[in-house]
């Protein structure tokens, strides 16, 4: 069979995947997100019980706020499964969503990811803007093929096999959503019993 566009190049940009107002809807019901668990977190000395509030403590990004498997998001995530298929042009079935809030001074180190993240995606929500690098496949070393997102605009990449980075962001604020997905039926919503749960 022959390969897609996105097959080939192991990444590809899709412009408006959602619209402006939907972003900038998803950029500040993040913000409030943001909000409401920094009151929780601090009247209730943690996070423990508090699951599906969000956290500040994800090791990957020191200090950002981060939300996984909410459920507006993971709304977004299994819409998008039969436009990432097609894409693909195989099934695919999604994992989990994740969210972030980021700030001045934080920064994506160079990764790959875990095997629920497939095919990974990011939606830029809106804010400052902040570009990401990928490794161009099979040139380890290299340097990254930078890539600028708009509100709205969202990349899909094999994030298993692609490294990907962000450089120290100098904005003020900047909100991605990363939606993931797998072609293993094993991986479907990331071992959970449906979507909108969080990781236990």
């Amino acid at each position: 069979m022959k390969k897609t566009k996105f097959e080939k190049d192991k990444y590809l940009v899709v412009r408006d995947v959602v619209s402006t107002d939907v972003a900038n809807f998803l950029l500040n019901y993040l913000i409030m997100k943001r909000a409401v668990a920094s009151t929780l977190h601090r009247n209730n000395g943690g996070e423990q019980g508090m699951a599906g509030t969000g956290t500040f403590h994800d090791p990957q990004v020191i200090g950002a706020y981060s939300l996984y498997g909410d459920s507006a998001f993971e709304t977004i995530l299994n819409a998008l499964t039969p436009v990432m298929s097609k894409k693909l042009g195989k099934t695919v079935y999604p994992t989990y969503s994740y969210a972030r809030i980021y700030t001045k001074g934080h920064e994506l180190k160079r990764h790959k990811d875990r095997e629920q993240c497939e095919i990974s995606t990011t939606l830029n929500l809106g804010g400052d803007v902040w570009p990401i690098y990928l490794e161009p496949s099979g040139k380890k070393g290299k340097k990254g093929k930078k890539i600028i997102l708009k509100p709205g605009d969202m990349l899909f990449y094999f994030g298993c096999e692609l490294e990907h980075w962000r450089e120290p962001f100098k904005g003020k604020v900047c909100g991605q959503a990363f939606l993931h997905y797998t072609t293993n039926t094993k991986l479907i919503y990331d071992e959970r019993e449906h979507l909108g749960l969080p990781k236990l």
